[in-house]
């Protein structure tokens, strides 16, 4: 289930990819059937495995001609020269991360001038419901720890070259998901309610009026936003900031 569009980030044939914060490599996927050339990078090793798995499947099966490497490392602490990618893909990973700021300016570093991105993040509102429905929310280690406000993170893209030119929402079907989980409990993996509506999410994949029926939602409560944009020169950041 890919919380990026790939028609407002396209892809080709050739394109050096990083997705960072890869998890257990949905977007990766996508770009290995494009025939591209990806990297992707996570700190859960055991996310990073369930994507090799995958990967080497969908090898077997010949359903793309893809390059892949996958690494654990930090995600917004990268071993890379300045403008080594041509896209770079940040999913549901800045609300994790304790200086988002130098986050997304790493980001823009490693994207090559031209090049686009990416970067998801939960919606302010849904957040704010998950908050008051559970302490556990941002007090997980791992989990959450920042509401994403997305005039700031286009503020920060745009201080780092990054020129935002779409906005696009997802996962509506998911943010009654994790408000069953916040009530019964986030570690509660056997409460019944979240079990039941988990099939039907699992059922919506599979139904197109059900994925129509979610881009509508979309509109109203979705889980997630996108912001896209594309790494001006260095010419245009400093007409920018004047």
């Amino acid at each position: 289930m890919l919380t990026v569009d790939f028609r407002k980030l396209p892809i080709g044939q050739g394109d050096l990819v990083l997705d960072a914060g890869c998890g257990e490599g949905r977007h990766a996927f996508e770009c290995f059937r494009n025939d591209c050339s990806i990297l992707g990078m996570d700190l859960n090793f055991q996310s990073l495995l369930k994507a090799r798995y995958v990967l080497g499947q969908m090898k077997e099966r010949k359903e793309g001609q893809g390059k892949v490497l996958l690494l654990r490392g930090d995600t917004l602490r990268f071993p890379f020269q300045d403008e080594t990618f041509d896209k770079v893909i940040c999913a549901e990973v800045i609300e994790h991360v304790a200086d988002d700021r130098l986050g997304i300016a790493e980001l823009g570093r490693i994207l090559k001038t031209g090049g686009k991105i990416a970067i998801t993040v939960p919606t302010l509102f849904t957040e704010h419901i998950y908050d008051q429905l559970s302490k556990e929310y941002y007090r997980t280690p791992g989990g959450h720890v920042r509401k994403v406000i997305p005039q700031t993170l286009a503020r920060f893209m745009e201080e780092s070259g990054l020129q935002v030119y779409a906005v696009g929402f997802a996962h509506a079907f998911h943010s009654p998901y994790w408000m069953l989980r916040c009530i019964f409990g986030l570690h509660q993996e056997k409460a019944v309610l979240p079990l039941i509506y988990k099939k039907f999410l699992h059922l919506s994949l599979f139904s197109r009026p059900l994925r129509l029926l979610e881009k509508l939602c979309n509109y109203f409560f979705p889980k997630s936003i996108i912001l896209y944009a594309q790494k001006s020169s260095s010419e245009s950041v400093v007409r920018s900031c004047k």
